[in-house]
């Protein structure tokens, strides 16, 4: 019982200790006028700090001239030239990264990241076709621009079934594993049509990892000549410093000198109703407080995911597209209906045994594979652009 009411006696006298939280030692750094807060464990080069506010090794960022009317911080990654940052979230540890000439998908394919602390959020493997923009032109394909001429279109693809259709029209550059903005995996195997590439590189770090430092009112910092987790240290952690402070005031006093016994007892209610009540509530509330403020960050970190999201590709499900007709080319080539003796999607002649899927409003027909990928991101015919659907609805109608 002594032992108790010794920690109850000195846990009030710790709560009137001037323990106050310090001014931040490091505040955060910013590039001119942009508003993104530049902090461990990334720092500013060029910009004078406290002593100690140093970055971690490889989060170095300098800051370039004004780029649409603000200054940008700039990262640069070994091997792969300068990126300018749009956007650094330090509660999921990932930092959005844009091309400041404006060329991303060029800077894509020399990408490397072995001597950086950074790894890509998602990776695809693309082949790069070069095709005659004739070919091109109004397929609906989307081509890499800033990587093409006047004469030859640059298109990325993931699709297999797309590059065994127009490879005797294109010639196959390379194959690469690239960067993308998103992940594809749920969306048709992870099969891309065809992509520009656009949006920003997404990359994200495992270590420093800072929050359990933040989340007990600390700083992260970085000593070099530490041996201990990294260099990584916290700073001004105010739980560690309640706790040194309470051992050495509990392990000096003696409470047989405070007060009497009769005063010990009147004192142990008191401190009961009025002082260990209170530090409950308060600490549950500062717990309250720290847990809004985390679903804040994400909230906002959310928000911004969602403006930049792909928009949906919007095709025919699977046992639509299965539901029109396939037929088979015979030994005279001839195709009834207002039709050619070429594919028009893959622009390659039909050949005997060849099978062809029929749209049922127009009868316009193409190599299966062609059509059915085709259909999975559009809606209507790619000659005469009617819906197929309007057929179905009649049918329905007349069921």
């Amino acid at each position: 019982m002594e032992i108790l009411i010794k920690i109850i006696f000195f846990s009030f006298i710790l709560s009137s200790h001037n323990v106050q939280a310090q001014t931040n030692p490091c505040p955060p750094q910013f590039c001119g006028t942009n508003n993104i807060p530049i902090h461990f464990p990334f720092t500013l080069q060029g910009q004078q700090q406290p002593q100690n506010c140093g970055g971690y090794p490889g989060f170095s960022l300098t800051c370039s001239g004004e780029i649409e009317g603000r200054g940008a911080p700039v990262l640069i990654l070994p091997y792969s030239g300068n990126f300018s940052v749009r956007y650094i979230s330090y509660l999921i540890k990932e930092i959005q990264l844009y091309d400041p000439d404006g060329c991303l998908p060029r800077k894509l394919m020399a990408l490397n990241l072995t001597s950086s602390p950074f790894e890509a959020m998602y990776m695809d493997e693309f082949v790069f076709l070069s095709c005659p923009r004739a070919v091109v032109a109004g397929t609906g394909f989307t081509t890499v621009d800033c990587l093409g001429n006047s004469t030859s279109a640059v298109m990325a693809t993931t699709s297999g079934t797309l590059v065994g259709a127009i490879l005797s029209m294109c010639t196959t550059m390379f194959t690469l594993p690239i960067p993308v903005s998103w992940n594809s995996g749920g969306r048709g195997g992870g099969d891309w049509l065809s992509s520009n590439l656009g949006g920003d590189l997404r990359l994200t770090w495992s270590f420093p990892d800072c929050k359990g430092c933040e989340d007990r009112g600390g700083v992260c910092g970085y000593d070099r000549n530490s041996t201990v987790g990294g260099g990584v240290t916290c700073k001004n952690d105010k739980e560690v410093t309640k706790l040194v402070i309470f051992i050495q005031v509990v392990g000096n006093y003696d409470l047989s000198t405070a007060i009497g016994k009769r005063g010990l007892q009147l004192f142990t209610t008191i401190l009961t109703i009025s002082i260990v009540i209170p530090i409950i509530l308060c600490f549950a509330l500062i717990e309250a407080r720290r847990a809004a403020r985390n679903r804040e960050a994400m909230a906002r970190h959310m928000a911004a995911m969602e403006s930049r999201s792909p928009p949906e590709m919007v095709g025919l499900d699977e046992s639509t597209i299965e539901s029109f007709d396939k037929i088979v080319i015979g030994g005279s080539k001839r195709i009834t209906g207002p039709n050619d003796i070429k594919c028009s999607i893959c622009l390659a002649d039909y050949c005997p045994k060849d099978v062809l899927r029929r749209l049922p409003e127009c009868e316009h027909c193409f190599h299966t594979e062609c059509i059915d990928e085709w259909l999975r991101r559009n809606v209507s015919c790619p000659l005469c652009r009617n819906s197929p659907l309007h057929s179905l609805e009649a049918v329905s109608e007349n069921v």
